[in-house]
């Protein structure tokens, strides 16, 4: 696996899933679409976590900054 995920779209990606979460954990998102956003997010942060998107590796898209 090689990194293809810059900086700015690791914190993005963990940014949006916090702000999910809290908007479940105080009630202002609720039911299947509450549900639906905490796991598209989930993702985002795994792949943030781990610093690599499958999906930019299929599509040869890279975030991270040549050095």
């Amino acid at each position: 696996m090689k990194n293809n995920m810059g900086t700015t779209d690791r914190i993005l990606r963990a940014m949006s899933f916090i702000l999910i979460l809290v908007l479940f954990l105080t009630n202002i998102l609720q039911g299947t679409l509450a549900y639906l956003l905490l796991g598209i997010t989930g993702i985002f942060l795994v792949t943030s976590l781990i610093n690599f998107c499958p999906l930019y590796s299929i599509f040869g898209i890279s975030t991270k900054k040549r050095a």
